[in-house]
């Protein structure tokens, strides 16, 4: 049993691999390629589930890649905090394939060549799952490549040249942030033998305090950059609000979330006493204020939700930069409850371009009288966003100010007020969305079928006389009564996205809980050790 067990740790890499080859080998078979893409994508949730409950029950899982022996070869190594963040970006990942699926069938693959999609979209998956299971920092760095190379061509995808300009800034930065790790990385190496962050974990206690100083402060900024931690965080807001609705959703959701993970593992594995705790404290709340500004200036839906994806990883950098076991506990509960709520949100920016054509606020209105249901859907998910009490993005809240107050420094308190003011700047933005976009009246004065099918498809200029909200918001209305507008199936996996986070509230519970065992591991480091190294080559 314990083999069985174990032989499941590789398997959220293999499987979305395999299924990247049989997707592209089903390439001219639509239909296989989707059942094939969904079928894996099932698989490795349901394997996440599995080494969820292991991992909480046995404590770490090992596999040796390759059969070297230990410590040379390559280490995966699943624990309480790496299977909880396979299991909700596989959750993700799986939602936002059916709403990409349905996208694709519904748009006969204008916007999103699904053909390429499947393998690609899988191809990321591997390397998110790689990336959480990595055990030595070359392996961490592979995942991170795969993610650069996939997510490239799902940033490009229908060669639109807006979308081509903001891929190549994403990979620019991207390709900066790898240089800087792979310097860590032989830097590491050469100060200590290895790269196995077991071994890591033992020998650079040994190091002088400049030279780990200089390691840390590389390994950190390569992983705060792809993290969009203040101030390496201005690429963000051009790259995501220009691709496919899916794209930008797990986008959002994900790959931030992967450069967190990082710092959460590099942080508590390798440099438990860090003398960086200011300098990141100070990154938090710098993150916090400065994302938040940029949201409540902008006048674009997927702009606005941008900046809030920078502010809110403030948040996970405050319970980071604490260092304590509460503080931990309630950054790790903070990924998960903000990779399920703003995946939800940026696929609900999705539909209103869908149905209104555009995401500007100043040519959106009626929403909530052309779809009631993504209204709704819109509403619980900014509440939740923002922090509404007793929804998940309140708990988790109130997780790290707690954590904060504890702590007891000034700066501390300054990152709980700092917290409070970002949670309301938070909902002014997004209530600004809500009045602009949803609740404002939609125009008396209607527009032609055919001005109102010339405007969506923006072949023809508003008149002098007429009023483009008024244009515009006809067009929502008779977009809003045709199912290509609102397609079902899109619409159910959008509103799955919304529920997950419900569930999270639900069960914040028994979920903080876990994240607290799971920050109890990280604090003390010797059940990843010992698990991960045998005894004779823990030197």
């Amino acid at each position: 049993m314990d083999t069985l067990v174990r032989n499941l740790v590789p398997m959220p890499v293999l499987l979305p691999l395999l299924g990247a080859a049989l997707t592209l080998a089903f390439r001219r078979a639509p239909r296989l390629q989707r059942l094939t893409s969904t079928a894996v994508l099932s698989g490795l949730v349901l394997v996440s589930a599995v080494l969820v409950v292991e991992t909480d029950r046995r404590g770490p899982l090992v596999l040796w890649v390759g059969a070297w022996k230990e410590p040379l070869g390559i280490s995966l190594v699943a624990d309480r905090l790496s299977s909880l963040m396979l299991l909700v970006s596989g959750v993700v990942i799986l939602v936002v394939l059916v709403f990409s699926i349905a996208q694709g069938q519904e748009d006969d693959d204008s916007d999103t060549p699904m053909s390429i999609f499947h393998p690609t979209y899988l191809v990321l998956a591997a390397g998110v799952s790689n990336a959480f299971l990595a055990g030595d920092l070359f392996n961490l760095f592979v995942g991170f490549e795969i993610l650069l190379y996939a997510s490239y061509v799902l940033l490009t995808l229908g060669g639109a040249e807006q979308r081509i300009h903001a891929g190549t800034t994403y990979v620019v930065v991207s390709l900066i942030s790898s240089s800087i790790f792979l310097i860590g990385i032989a830097a590491t190496y050469a100060a200590t033998g290895t790269v196995n962050l077991a071994q890591l974990a033992i020998r650079l206690g040994g190091l002088e305090p400049g030279a780990l100083l200089v390691l840390q402060l590389c390994l950190l900024t390569a992983f705060a950059i792809k993290a969009a931690v203040f101030p390496l965080s201005a690429w963000l807001p051009d790259s995501y609000p220009t691709a496919p609705a899916p794209v930008t959703a797990v986008f959002a959701g994900l790959l931030t979330k992967v450069g967190v993970y990082a710092m959460i593992r590099v942080q508590t594995l390798l440099f438990p006493e860090s003398p960086l705790h200011t300098l990141l404290m100070w990154a938090a709340l710098l993150t916090m204020i400065v994302g938040i500004l940029g949201a409540v200036s902008q006048s674009g839906l997927k702009r606005i939700l941008s900046f809030t994806l920078v502010s809110h990883i403030g948040y996970m950098v405050f319970g980071i930069a604490l260092g304590t076991a509460h503080g931990m506990a309630g950054a790790i509960f903070y990924v998960v409850h903000h990779i399920t709520i703003q995946t939800a949100l940026f696929l609900i920016a999705g539909l209103v371009e869908r149905l209104g054509g555009t995401t500007s606020l100043d040519r959106l209105a009626g929403l909530a009288f052309a779809s009631p249901v993504l209204s709704v859907l819109f509403f619980m998910a900014a509440m939740n966003l923002s922090g509404i009490p007793p929804l998940s993005g309140f708990l988790a809240k109130i997780g790290l100010f707690h954590a904060g107050i504890e702590f007891g420094t000034p700066l501390s308190w300054a990152l709980v007020v700092g917290g409070v003011v970002t949670s309301l700047l938070t909902l002014y933005a997004l209530a600004k969305v809500w009045s602009q976009a949803f609740w404002r009246p939609i125009a008396e004065t209607p527009a032609p079928a055919e001005t109102a099918a010339a405007l969506a498809s923006g072949s023809l200029d508003v008149p002098d006389d007429v009023d483009p909200a008024s244009a515009r918001t006809t067009v929502l209305t008779e977009s809003a009564s045709t199912s290509r507008a609102m397609p079902p199936l899109m619409l159910a996996a959008t509103a799955t996205m919304t529920a997950v986070g419900l569930v999270i509230t639900l069960a914040a519970g028994p979920l903080f809980a876990y994240t607290q065992r799971a920050a109890a591991d990280l604090q003390q480091r010797a059940p990843y050790i010992t698990t991960v190294l045998p005894p004779e080559v823990r030197r």
